[in-house]
């Protein structure tokens, strides 16, 4: 009987199984595989995504293996990356409060705040389709429904669509639809967003390789980015999640889009135990 050692953490409650790569190894099980059976809510633990720390990169102070609870790889995680900067400062497998991470997505810098919080320097947008990728109009049908999109990657792909209708709703409706539209042609992630305020928004996520999430910091992110490029809201922002909010800084516009996005919120441990295999 094998048993490996892991820790679940949330964000908003956007959920992780996290373990490191020693425990993976005594599995035999490809990393795919690993992230399908610790993720699945009703045979293993239960999970959004599985994160194992990556000791050896020369490019970072530390990186990370992160996968999606149906097996998939992401380029990043918002929420799965301030989980894993408190995971691994913790654990002391970096010794600073301010480190830099090797993603898929490039280098991304986490900073754990002293009041407990996490910040997460996202990097700068990207806007250009054939990065994105996005292959398609800003208008996108489906379901006989029309919407007006916005492409925004933050690493990651991420469809905007800003909404006065209630936004949890067209995500169960349509967002799976979207994640497979041919526009987009690695998937993605769609934000349904309504407006409360210049400094306020709500926003839900069906997420590429997981669906509907309670949160998303890569789609708050692009939110953002797509908000103040279409002056809905200044360049501060609080994102309503189902899980919680966060707050998104960035202090980009139409000259300036090389600005790096700036997100603060919490990381929280769920429990550590030993999962039987």
């Amino acid at each position: 009987m094998q048993k490996i050692k892991i820790t679940k953490m949330q964000g908003l409650g956007n959920d992780f199984v996290i373990l490191d790569y020693e425990e993976y190894e005594k599995t035999g099980l490809s990393l795919e595989d690993l992230a399908r059976k610790l993720c699945d809510r009703h045979f293993g633990i239960g999970a959004d995504g599985m994160i194992i720390p990556k000791i050896d990169t020369n490019s970072a102070d530390i990186g990370w293996y992160f996968y999606n609870s149906d097996g998939s790889t992401a380029q990043m995680c918002g929420n799965g990356m301030r989980c894993f900067a408190k995971y691994v400062y913790d654990k002391k497998l970096v010794d600073k409060k301010q480190f830099s991470v090797e993603t898929l997505a490039g280098i991304i810098k986490p900073e754990l705040l002293d009041n407990g919080l996490v910040k997460v320097d996202m990097g700068a947008p990207i806007l250009e389709d054939a990065r994105i990728p996005f292959k398609g109009e800003r208008k996108l049908k489906v379901l006989n429904k029309e919407f007006e999109i916005f492409p925004v990657s933050m690493g990651n792909p991420h469809c905007i669509i800003f909404t006065d209708e209630d936004p949890l709703e067209l995500a169960k409706t349509y967002g799976e639809k979207i994640e497979k539209h041919e526009f987009f042609p690695e998937k993605t992630n769609t934000e349904f967003v309504k407006v409360i305020s210049r400094d306020e928004v709500d926003m839900r996520v069906f997420e590429r390789g997981c669906g509907i999430t309670l949160a998303c910091g890569t789609g708050a992110c692009a939110t953002v980015v797509a908000a103040v490029l279409n002056n809905l809201t200044e360049q501060k922002v609080k994102v309503n999640l189902l899980g919680g909010s966060v707050i998104i800084e960035w202090q980009g516009s139409k000259e300036k889009l090389n600005e790096h996005v700036f997100m603060t919120g919490r990381a929280d441990y769920s429990f550590f135990a030993e999962y039987i295999l």
